[in-house]
């Protein structure tokens, strides 16, 4: 499981020229599932996101974590992070969980991370809609968490 996370102003999910969801002062994390992928990595990253220290406390230190910040999260999911580019130009997608797993994951992890993250603002994407993405990315700030490492 893959996570690219950015610590953003604002962000928001436009889809068919509405808005889906929407963000201020927060993370917005794009998710990508793997075949192998399942509760473990779901749990690992979840606590991971949650507890990582990419905020800055009054000392303009990375010190506190979007659960001090009780900052906004916004979760999208992106097979595209599964890419394998290492032959040809074409990325190959063969190392993304199928659509009917990843959906179950991907909706699972925000369940459970709406449980972990009490009473923090979660707002989603649309699993395999054609989504439209804007951010203010703040600093910038953007970090990547993948579980195989």
């Amino acid at each position: 499981m893959i996570a690219l996370i950015q610590r953003v102003i604002n962000a928001e999910v436009r889809i068919c020229e509405k808005t889906a969801a929407k963000i201020n002062n927060g993370l917005l994390i794009f998710l990508g599932i793997a075949h192998e992928d399942g509760e473990k990595q779901s749990d690992y990253l979840i606590k991971k996101i949650l507890n990582l220290r990419i905020f800055e406390d009054e000392n303009k230190k990375m010190n506190l974590s979007i659960l001090d910040l009780k900052g906004d999260i916004l979760l999208v999911s992106q097979f595209t992070l599964c890419a394998d580019t290492k032959k040809g130009n074409r990325p190959s997608f063969v190392k993304a969980a199928p659509p009917e797993k990843a959906e179950q994951l991907y909706l699972d992890f925000i369940n459970r991370m709406k449980k972990e993250a009490g009473n923090l603002k979660i707002e989603t994407g649309v699993f395999a809609a054609d989504m439209k993405v804007s951010l203010i990315n703040d600093g910038p700030v953007t970090i990547w968490l993948d579980t195989e490492d």
